[in-house]
């Protein structure tokens, strides 16, 4: 499975550099002074996110991360070299912990958010430093300071304005494939969905919205049946789920509050969160089933079919509609 979605790493700064202990040999110039320059300050380590990446695989294949030391200084007044940052690409929607402590350092939410997590150490000064009316010749210098060490722990909640949730097989993923340019797995056998897939629905010209297929739950999921809730976590950032529901099942009554049920077990924020209700396959059902499913959820229900793409262009208006509600 290449979807990872939590990870450790060591991260450890650059050292700093040594001052130099030099002094003037010119000709022409009988009484050098002092002239050892500071050394370099260690590299800083960063944390950044970089939408182009969804998924925290390459921190289980290298789980140690070291900045640049800073170049000790030189004769001539000459300054160490710092040492090169070290920037540490992440998806959007990562949070940062410590691993020792469990405490949250930093939730990074947009694009092209940093965070420093390791600072450098200081360069170390040169004897020209040192010089003073009462010590001409100074042979005093300092070492470069430490590395700062953490261990942090990833633990990715992906971005989305609508998580899609329901039974395996209620046709989702094959819904976030006719509503957008995603190109999720499809089949007739459960879980197909093995791990949340993103998608981009287009509304209009300069309208659009994100959408998470998130893997189907089953009854007892919070007990670690089937799927388990492992991938809960990426609909908690939802503003809308989006519950469908497979119209052609005669138990999908029960299902739904099972499922209901399995958002209350793991999250009350989740399941406190705003849902629409759309019925799929309605090209296959009667006008009775849908009378039958109208009475039953008392709400608004839209029907749609994923396979002929019936009514999408509405679901996604609807959708934007409500997402621009100050209410969600």
């Amino acid at each position: 499975m290449s979807f990872i979605d939590e990870a450790k790493i060591q991260i450890s700064s650059g050292n700093g550099g040594s001052g130099c202990l030099s002094f003037r040999r010119e000709k022409y110039v009988p009484r050098g002074g002092p002239d050892g320059g500071d050394g370099g300050k260690g590299g800083d380590v960063y944390i950044i996110t970089d939408p182009k990446i969804n998924t925290l695989l390459k921190f289980h294949r290298q789980k140690i991360y070291k900045g640049k030391n800073g170049q000790p200084g030189q004769g001539k007044l000459k300054a160490g070299r710092k040492g090169e940052d070290l920037y540490i690409p992440v998806p959007v929607g990562t949070r940062i912990y410590d691993a020792v402590t469990s405490t949250l350092i930093a939730d990074l939410t947009k694009d092209d958010d940093k965070i420093l997590v390791a600072v450098g150490g200081d360069g170390g000064l040169g004897n020209t430093k040192f010089k003073s009316s009462t010590n001409q010749a100074p042979r005093k210098v300092t070492t470069g300071g430490p590395a700062s060490y953490v261990e942090l722990y990833f633990k990715l909640s992906l971005i989305a304005d609508v998580g899609f949730v329901g039974f395996p097989n209620a046709g989702k993923s094959s819904l976030l494939r006719a509503m957008s340019e995603a190109t999720p797995k499809v089949s007739d056998y459960p879980f197909t969905t093995l791990e949340p897939m993103l998608g981009v629905c287009t509304v209009d010209f300069d309208t659009s919205f994100v959408a998470a297929d998130i893997p189907g739950l089953i009854k007892g999921a919070a007990d670690g049946k089937g799927m388990g809730i492992r991938f809960l976590k990426h609909i908690e950032r939802n503003r809308i789920l989006l519950h469908v529901v497979d119209g052609f099942d005669d138990d999908y009554q029960q299902k739904y509050h099972d499922i209901l049920s399995e958002l209350e077990n793991y999250s009350s924020k989740v399941s406190a969160i705003k849902q629409m209700i759309v019925v799929n396959k309605s090209d296959i059902i009667s006008n009775e089933r849908k009378d039958e499913i109208e009475d039953f959820f008392g709400k608004e229900v839209i029907f749609i079919s994923a396979t002929s793409r019936t009514n999408l262009d509405s679901l996604k208006k609807t959708i934007q509609m409500n997402l621009t509600r100050e209410d969600y």
